[in-house]
């Protein structure tokens, strides 16, 4: 006889990345908002500010970000786009540059209340992505 009964319940699997971010509702608020601060941003506006004359193309690019993330943070999204490298190959990326990115992205996050944890993990993600967009 089997004197140790099993749990009835199991461990709560914690929320993935997708859902601290805010689920799909919440990573398109964060492009936006991302969006809107690479194009003030002294050191990166000016990759940015012609998608803001063209509207078809600013929305194709929302749309791409929005799946990009959804599908890397364990949402359901496929992200079908091209790669990092074939996306910014030629566009001589500078350290500088990314870095810039890098900090509208976290500053962002901050700003829709975004827990640490989440932020840690986007930086660490953001970091690993680095080789394959500066300097190509």
């Amino acid at each position: 006889m089997n004197t140790n009964p099993q749990p009835t319940t199991t461990a709560a699997t914690p929320p993935s990345l997708y859902e601290r971010l805010g689920s799909t509702s919440g990573i398109r608020a964060l492009v936006d908002d991302i969006l809107q601060a690479h194009m003030e941003n002294e050191v990166i506006k000016a990759r940015f500010l012609p998608y803001a004359a063209t509207p078809e193309r600013l929305a194709e690019l929302k749309g791409l970000l929005a799946t990009f993330l959804e599908a890397g943070s364990g949402g359901p999204a496929e992200y079908t786009g091209k790669s990092m490298v074939e996306a910014h190959t030629g566009l001589n990326i500078s350290p500088a540059e990314y870095m810039a990115a890098i900090d509208d992205i976290m500053a962002v996050l901050t700003k829709h209340g975004v827990d640490e944890s989440a932020k840690k993990d986007v930086l660490f993600i953001s970091y690993s992505l680095m080789r394959e967009i500066v300097l190509l």
